[in-house]
């Protein structure tokens, strides 16, 4: 009989491209790479057609998925039928035949649902154990369904861990379900590397890094600067707006008036990772003015950089923040958070409080966690 010594992740999204355009299917590829290099991986990931392939370390099998992500094929359309049923069996085959040589340990399925009902199957045909990390759509949407409640209550009750990337996902799973999830975040790989440490006096670099979205709240920040007093900026050597998106001309129209009022700014395009990693490095806070937020991307990569952080208080970040990793306005507001950005330029940042969130934001020791999970043995819930 073969050794199980090998790890099977499932995901409906996986970034081969490694371009990083979908922050979930970018962080399934990189934690799939991470963890190859403690265990064998194989990756059940969509493709255009079905078959097995490399990509480095990770052994890939895909299932027929349609161009358009799953997540956007709404059941309500009779149209959508045919392609959310021809690639849920077209997951669930392939995910039975990638355990059937008797190699998979464990199971890891990216998220909840469907993931983790392909998962199950599995388990159900080969006796694999598996485990699910759920994401916001999982809880938060699929679960105010009825039936789809149920179903996913099953699912989680019967893996052998769970896991949240949100403090507050976490907890409201974990009484959807009646099991416990853990808070693991979910994350990128980034070279944080920095030609210069975070800078421990003024003049400052700050940093926004995202889209320019309502929901991300660059309109609020833009409006903040303006309300930043001329003793203010004297602290400031360079405010850089990096992202895109439908401000863009908002976003442009408000940097070029600072620019006309004689501010500092920085106005660049969307990065790749290369290009946040040294918009990152070249920093000193990162500014999140986001309206609606649980544990945004930007911040796990901030904490990689050691980066202090100056945030609205919305999902899980009160928490963060208030572990000495930044600053925090007083409430969703301009004038707010620029009380916020004009506290971050007169106080210094907590190093030690820094490198710990760094550490629990590490890719590579995420991927210990879940090899440590799937080396454990049986399952936790019957």
């Amino acid at each position: 009989m073969a050794e199980s010594d090998t790890a099977l992740l499932i995901s409906t999204s996986f970034a081969q491209g490694g371009d990083g355009s979908e922050a979930a299917g970018a962080f399934v590829a990189d934690l799939a790479e991470e963890l190859s290099a403690i265990m064998p991986v194989r990756a059940v990931v969509p493709g255009r057609a079905e078959g097995v392939s490399r990509v480095g370390e990770v052994e890939v099998w895909t299932f027929r998925a349609p161009d358009k992500p799953l997540s956007l094929l709404s059941p309500a359309d009779p149209r959508n039928w045919p392609a959310i049923f021809g690639t849920l069996r077209s997951l669930r085959r392939i995910t039975i035949a990638a355990g059937a040589d008797g190699r998979v340990a464990h199971a890891l399925a990216f998220w909840v649902l469907p993931s983790g009902w392909a998962a199950r199957s599995l388990k159900r045909r080969h006796g694999t154990n598996y485990s699910v990390w759920a994401l916001g759509s999982d809880i938060w949407s699929l679960g105010r369904l009825p039936v789809v409640r149920g179903f996913l209550k099953r699912i989680s009750l019967q893996a052998h861990a769970a896991y949240a990337d949100g403090l507050k996902l976490g907890a409201d799973a974990t009484a959807l379900t009646g099991r416990e999830f853990a808070f693991l975040p979910s994350t990128r790989r980034l070279d944080a590397r920095r030609d210069r440490p975070v800078a421990s006096s003024p003049p400052w670099r700050l940093l926004f890094l995202g889209r320019w979205h309502p929901n991300k709240g660059v309109d609020l920040l833009l409006e903040s600067l303006r309300l930043l007093k001329d003793e203010d900026w004297r602290l400031i050597a360079e405010v850089h707006i990096a992202g895109g998106g439908p401000l863009a001309e908002l976003v442009a129209e408000a940097v070029q008036a600072l620019q006309r009022d004689g501010r500092p700014m920085r106005l660049s395009g969307y990065l790749n990772k290369e290009g946040a990693s040294r918009a990152f490095a070249e920093a000193d806070r990162l500014l999140l003015p986001s309206r609606v937020e649980s544990i945004p991307v930007v911040y796990s990569d901030a904490m990689k950089f050691r980066l202090p952080v100056v945030s609205m208080p919305v999902g899980d970040l009160p928490s963060l923040i208030g572990r000495g990793t930044g600053w925090l306005a007083g409430q969703v507001s301009a004038p707010a958070f620029a009380e916020a950005i004009a506290h971050c330029l007169r106080s210094g940042h907590d190093e030690a409080a820094l490198a710990k969130m760094s550490e629990r934001f590490s890719l590579r020791g995420i991927a210990e966690d879940v090899a440590g999970t799937m080396r454990t043995g049986g399952p936790k819930r019957a």
